[in-house]
């Protein structure tokens, strides 16, 4: 199974990522500096999780060279519009310390408010600057997909969205893919509600894996990046450990199967705030 995923505009991201929601800002430099000791590359902060000062000290302060690391932040939604997009990436860089980031993503489209077409155009300018390696979005539906396109001059790089055996999301991977973005799954395994689904838990036991791993392998195997998050150093590297265990295409159907239609987060259609 491949562990790199290769953008639109040829930037490379590890398949495997740490999530940092609801770390704490008092916890997050242990936290990532746990994971790039155990193996990890790849982490996904935002603005909105408070933590982009105790994130950027742990980059910062590692020996490993910084084009080996990918780095995520995303735009918090009140920052929405031109100016504001602008301003808020200044002050992201300045809590991370960093450069430059590998992706930069619009956390919300928040569709009521109907600022993202405008937000974008700062994303381009952004990424023109090089001070973005990649940008691109989280949580678009299809019809907020379309209308971006309309308007873009850059196409985003990637779709963020909430993704794991219950919640598929088909409608978003399909639209993301055909206009040229890698799909990230956030929440993959659903917050640990699908780990104890009876054929999760089957196919762990016939392959000596854990329920997380299983699911960590399916959405890979199907070319999706995945962002599980964690403080525990046994499941870090367990979830790191996902990209060895490669399932028949019988075991990958049955999960597919799994669907119902339920979130774990807030629905990004009626998210507006």
């Amino acid at each position: 199974m491949s562990t790199i995923t290769t953008l639109s505009n040829g930037t490379k991201i590890p398949n495997i990522g740490l999530g940092l929601w609801q770390v704490p800002e008092d916890e997050v430099q242990k936290n990532v500096e746990d994971a790039l000791e155990i193996g990890y590359r790849h982490f996904d902060g935002a603005a909105a999780y408070g933590n982009e000062e105790g994130f950027g000290a742990a980059i910062r302060a590692t020996a490993i060279s910084r084009d080996e690391l990918f780095v995520t932040t995303k735009l918090a939604n009140p920052d929405q519009g031109y100016n504001q997009a602008l301003t808020a990436f200044d002050a992201s860089m300045e809590r991370l310390g960093l450069d430059y980031v590998d992706l930069y993503l619009i956390h919300w489209p928040l569709p009521a408010r109907g600022l993202f077409t405008e937000t974008w155009k700062a994303f381009e300018e952004i990424y023109t600057s090089g001070r973005a390696k990649a940008i691109g979005i989280s949580n678009f539906m299809p019809s907020a997909i379309s209308t971006l396109l309309d308007s873009a001059a850059i196409a985003p790089m990637v779709n963020q969205f909430e993704a794991h055996p219950t919640l598929q999301q088909r409608d978003y991977e399909k639209a993301s893919r055909e206009a040229g973005m890698a799909v990230e799954a956030y929440s993959p395994i659903g917050h640990g509600a699908d780990l104890s689904n009876p054929v999760v838990q089957e196919i762990a036991s016939a392959r000596d894996a854990s329920p997380a791993q299983v699911i960590l392998a399916w959405h890979m195997a199907q070319g999706r990046i995945v962002i599980p998050k964690s403080r525990h150093t046994e499941r870090m590297k367990e979830n790191l450990a996902a990209t060895e265990l490669e399932l028949s295409e019988e075991e990958l159907a049955r999960i597919d199967g799994l669907e119902t239609g339920e979130r774990q987060n807030a629905d990004p259609a009626e998210k507006n705030n």
